[in-house]
């Protein structure tokens, strides 16, 4: 059933007003979604789902509490008003909290302009099926390759609004649709397996299943029969599949909140150089057809570009009001939040500058040493940037493939690998993190 998301939070602030609430803010989410599974050509589940859910953020003076649910009667969206209030009165006083100025506030956006709507309906159950199954007849049709995990197929439709006492109100819809398939390999402790995904605002820009299949298969197979090194230092070379993940870790450490908390390492380091001098990382909330674009953020402020990192140096951390206001410095137009919690600084598109060598020329250069296609699990120091993380991937011997390597840990500085990366050419322009593949030299290798 739809539902009007303007009217159901404007109905919740006249609620929290009623309640007695100084200041509120609310947001409403709906959500319709397919989905289909398929395992050894058999359909394995398929389910539709359809929600619509309401949050409520009050103020009592510096106090506030937040309040969620998916009843939206009326005498429900005044029950809710009334216990979020009843809540806030109880609540530690917080001086940084309280909603935007309103002469910040974000005005005559353009959502249109971002292009996250697929203007095709929604997919039939059996068009998604086909996907599927394409995915997996694509990977079972690879030598080697003895059966698949799950091969998949959905599409999401979500709209998002958001009122506040201040004046603000707005929304937006997007899209979402993703192909995927995980194919294994081998039997018992020797058995191996490996997946290839993709998701878009639009289905139309995805790629073929046959594509997603016949990767996920090679992936797989890569990784069969591996060794482990001998423990030493060497060059890593991480590729593009999980190099992102370098930066993630650079994004945490700029988070607002870490900053303010004191549990960052990049805390009283703006103006200072965390990566090398020809690398810039900006981030683009505008860009069409990214996943995660948006017009305003979830305190109704304007997005804009920014540079994160530019010409090596830092620049901005990422900050939510709260942070922000803990910190003495500007928002930057960066909270999100969910239906039942309080906003929090979130980074968006982002992308680093690329080099100029294509990955085969890089481990050409490189000589001997990892290439790292996964990684698991995650030691890293908030504090310090001390990192270590189990990883797997291929043996690197004069510039060519050797062999495939698992169960080996890569550890070191997290602030001294970022300032030694090399950027590969390879990062794939449409994702939302658009990183390449990166080179640290002289990380330490636990292996044999």
């Amino acid at each position: 059933m739809d539902h009007d998301l303007s009217a159901l939070t404007h109905a919740l602030l006249d609620a929290a007003g009623r309640a007695g609430a100084d200041a509120a803010d609310a947001i409403g989410t709906a959500r319709r979604a397919v989905g289909v599974d398929v395992r050894a050509g058999a359909l394995e589940e398929a389910e539709r789902a359809e929600t619509t859910e309401i949050g409520l953020r009050v103020f009592l003076g510096r106090r506030s509490a937040v309040v969620s649910g998916s009843d939206l009667r009326e005498e429900s969206l005044t029950a809710m008003a009334e216990r979020a209030v009843a809540m806030a009165r109880v609540a530690p006083e917080d001086p940084h909290a309280g909603l935007a100025d309103p002469a910040a506030l974000a005005r005559d956006w353009d959502a249109g302009a971002l292009d996250l709507v697929d203007p095709a309906p929604e997919p039939d159950p059996a068009e998604l099926e086909d996907a599927a199954r394409r995915a997996e007849a694509a990977a079972l049709a690879v030598d080697g390759i003895s059966r698949t995990d799950s091969a998949s197929a959905s599409w999401t439709s979500g709209q998002v609004h958001l009122a506040a006492s201040n004046g603000f109100s707005g929304g937006y819809a997007r899209t979402v649709a993703s192909r995927g398939c995980t194919a294994i390999a081998g039997e018992g402790t020797g058995m191996e397996r490996d997946h290839d995904a993709d998701s878009r605002a639009h289905a139309t820009d995805l790629r073929s299943p046959e594509e997603i299949g016949a990767e996920a298969a090679a992936r797989t197979l890569a990784r069969m029969n591996p060794r482990r090194p001998r423990t030493g230092a060497y060059p890593v070379v991480f590729h593009e599949r999980i190099a992102a993940s370098l930066i993630g870790h650079l994004m945490a450490a700029a988070s607002g909140s870490a900053v303010a908390r004191g549990a960052s390492w990049l805390r009283g380091r703006l103006g200072e150089p965390v990566l090398p001098d020809g690398l810039s990382l900006i981030e683009d909330p505008h860009r069409p057809r990214a996943l995660a674009s948006r017009p305003f953020d979830a305190e109704g402020l304007p997005t804009q570009a920014r540079a994160v990192v530019e010409a090596g140096i830092l620049k901005s951390y990422t900050l939510d009001l709260a942070s922000a206001r803990k910190l003495d410095l500007e928002p930057t137009a960066n909270a999100a939040r969910g239906i039942s919690s309080g906003p929090g600084p979130s980074a968006w598109n982002l992308e680093l500058t690329q080099g100029d060598l294509d990955l085969d020329a890089m481990l050409a250069e490189m000589g001997t040493g990892l290439l790292v296609t996964a990684m698991i699990g995650a030691t890293i120091n908030p504090n310090t940037g001390d990192y270590s993380r189990g990883a797997s991937g291929i043996w690197i011997e004069n510039g060519v493939p050797a062999y495939p390597v698992s169960g080996v840990t890569v550890a070191g500085s997290l602030p001294d690998m970022l300032r030694r990366i090399t950027p590969a050419n390879d990062a794939r322009p449409w994702l939302s993190r658009v990183v390449p593949s990166l080179r640290v030299e002289g990380l330490t290798l636990a292996g044999d």
